[in-house]
């Protein structure tokens, strides 16, 4: 397991920039509610006659004035949004840095082949990506028993696991195509989380559309559908998980074929 621990040793510094930066704007989120909650429900008025804008974001069903509710939203963002960058940006860069650093040659040198090289930096990835999301999990938990609330731990879970599924298959799908990379990286994982996220977007609000929450994970992460249900959708997170396992077996088929520079 050499190379799992000198990748983790290797992206330790971004792994404790994204922790810091999202853990903080949480923690500041949660820890803004007391004072936001009694207006929060001239708020939720507000929010719920905003027509398309107010169904992209599922607010029309949520209520602002519960914590659950504010969670779901203010936060829901901050997790989604920074999640899926940190998981796109470490997968699309996982294969593709050891051309870019001239590192690939070394590498491969050795006696290791390259699947096993394929499934040491695979399993270092799965361990930033939980370990990520295990501190936020905790930091949540956390801020809101700081705060005096209730803590609502079904609905917290669920939205926490979704978000972590959504990490992991965004992850798969950038593992795949870092496989066919050979210099940049940082562009087309940022493109691909943020396509994602605007996918499920226009899904909220045009009817016709509806269908896009089939292809993007934001889609099975949707906070006022995850509480009003009780439960994630298992077949959005089923055909998630296919997608995400797909990434992953074309990265294995390309990359041990690969003509590497």
């Amino acid at each position: 397991m050499t190379l799992v621990k000198h990748e983790l040793r290797q992206g330790k510094i971004s792994f404790l920039i994204w922790t810091v930066s999202i853990g903080f704007l949480l923690a500041i989120c949660i820890f803004l509610f007391p004072e936001m909650k009694g207006q929060m429900d001239n708020v939720s008025d507000v929010f719920s006659s905003m027509g398309s804008f107010t169904a992209a974001f599922g607010m029309d069903q949520l209520n602002f004035g519960t914590l659950i509710g504010f969670y779901a939203v203010e936060c829901g963002n901050i997790l989604g949004l920074g999640g899926a960058f940190y998981a796109a940006l470490s997968a699309a860069g996982m294969l593709s840095k050891e051309e870019k650093e001239k590192t690939a040659e070394f590498l491969l040198t050795h006696p290791v082949s390259r699947k096993r090289v394929l499934t040491e930096k695979l399993i270092a990835l799965l361990i930033q990506i939980t370990a990520i999301n295990l501190i936020f999990y905790a930091l949540s938990v956390g801020s809101i028993a700081a705060i005096g609330e209730e803590i609502p731990w079904k609905e917290i879970s669920l939205l926490h696991l979704a978000y972590y599924l959504l990490q992991l298959e965004l992850a798969g799908i950038c593992f795949g195509i870092s496989a066919f990379l050979r210099k940049g990286s940082a562009g087309a994982g940022l493109g691909i989380a943020a396509m994602m996220y605007f996918l499920n977007l226009i899904a909220n609000i045009a009817d016709v559309a509806s269908f896009l929450k089939y292809i993007t994970p934001f889609g099975y992460c949707e906070g006022a559908d995850i509480i009003s249900n009780g439960s994630l959708d298992i077949t959005l997170v089923a055909i998630g998980a296919v997608i995400g396992i797909g990434g992953i077996i074309i990265a294995y088929l390309k990359y041990t074929k690969k003509d590497i520079h």
